[in-house]
């Protein structure tokens, strides 16, 4: 575990603002350094303390580090270094190294995001020490517990004290809980994220990658990374077929979840349409997938991110926990990799897409609920379990 000291991002608030609040993020993955990036901005900009801690779960070099450059997110204050494991054992080894880092700093938030590994074991240290917890993107559903996303959410949404959902949807999976009264309604920080990075202010859009640079005619984005896609050798293969008979040429951005498991199955990445490269910068990802045909994943985060830039979507799955993608079409279900080439080849929706994620102001709405509830968010020695979960 690597522990860097810096001062903490923003010092102090001015006497007529009151003390800090001091808020401890736990994040280890690609789509979690998103959010982060705005919620940092925000603390930084009210002068409130902030520890981020990086759990390792990402550990390679694009999609861990260049995010925090890309994205001017502060260098991680603790880098638990986790690193590559199945999920019990991986859980297991950040709940031991995060516990004596919430011991020494005592926050006043600890901030979970999504439905990693990484969340999951942030909510079960925090919630162990007593510590107040705000869980980010909550009230998400696909209904699906043999997934471990949802398994992670749901233990996340019902151990938090404050849930911040990003949709009308997610807040009505919440009350269907019995969580009304600790949610609040945000909006979607992966608008705050996208618009900090698409707007002219920012400078010139990111170019295309090489591999596009030249390129004529239409193109198809994949991402696959999911452990229901990636562990069952079966599916996997007929993934990757699928991929390889799409009408257009297909660039596979290869994640290294992905890359074990085709070597140690003995599935070839290449063939047909089929092309591969290595994940993209956050920036150069969003220039490549604004200039797509259309985008194959079984990814949440990307089907959201499509959605706000107009791309037409093929989700390799039978549910999704963002219902609102699905609207026009803009989204469609493939959970039979042998509908794929049929469903990207479907004609692209006319008009403009659905806003279903809020206004690009979540993360000061969020920094202003964690300030007006410092100091009464303790942490009630019980509380009544709703009766959608026992039963």
């Amino acid at each position: 575990m690597r522990v860097q000291r810096r001062h903490p991002s923003g010092a102090r608030r001015t006497a007529s603002r009151g003390s800090a609040v001091k808020v401890v993020s736990v994040v280890g993955a690609r789509p979690q350094f998103v959010k982060l990036a705005p919620i940092a901005r925000q603390l930084a900009l009210r002068g409130d303390e902030h520890t981020i801690v990086h759990t390792g779960q990402h550990y390679h070099p694009l999609l861990s580090q260049s995010f925090f450059s890309e994205l001017h997110i502060p260098p991680p204050d603790v880098n638990l270094e986790a690193g590559r494991a199945g999920h019990a054992a991986q859980t297991s080894e950040m709940l031991t190294r995060l516990d004596p880092v919430l011991a020494r700093t005592r926050p006043d938030w600890v901030l979970t995001y999504g439905d990693t590994n990484s969340t999951l074991a942030a909510t079960l240290a925090a919630a162990a020490q007593n510590l107040p917890i705000a869980h980010l993107e909550s009230g998400l559903r696909s209904f699906d517990r043999t997934m471990p996303e949802e398994r992670n959410r749901i233990v996340a949404d019902h151990l938090a004290d404050l849930l911040l959902a990003p949709t009308p949807a997610a807040m009505a999976n919440l009350a269907a809980e019995g969580l009304a009264a600790r949610s609040v309604l945000t909006g979607d920080l992966m608008v705050d994220a996208l618009r900090a990075v698409t707007d002219p202010s920012s400078g010139p859009p990111a170019p295309l990658p090489p591999f596009l640079a030249d390129h004529r005619g239409p193109y198809l984005l994949a991402t696959v990374h999911r452990q229901a896609t990636t562990d069952d050798p079966d599916r996997l293969s007929a993934v990757i077929a699928a991929l390889t008979a799409c009408p257009h040429p297909v660039w596979l951005l290869v994640h290294p979840r992905l890359a074990t498991r085709c070597h140690q199955f003995g599935i070839d990445l290449a063939g047909g349409s089929l092309h591969t490269t290595d994940p993209l910068p956050y920036r150069t990802m969003l220039t490549a997938l604004a200039a797509a045909a259309g985008l194959i994943t079984d990814s949440g985060g990307l089907q959201k991110e499509a959605l706000v830039l107009g791309v037409a979507c093929s989700t390799l799955r039978a549910e999704t926990e963002w219902p609102e993608t699905l609207a026009d079409g803009w989204n469609v279900l493939v959970p039979d990799p042998r509908d794929l080439p049929a469903a990207v080849a479907r004609t692209r929706p006319t008009g403009k897409p659905p806003s279903p994620f809020g206004d690009g102001h979540a993360a000061a709405r969020i920094v202003t609920e964690l300030e007006s509830r410092t100091h009464t968010a303790a942490r009630p020695a019980t509380r009544p379990i709703p009766r959608s979960v026992t039963a």
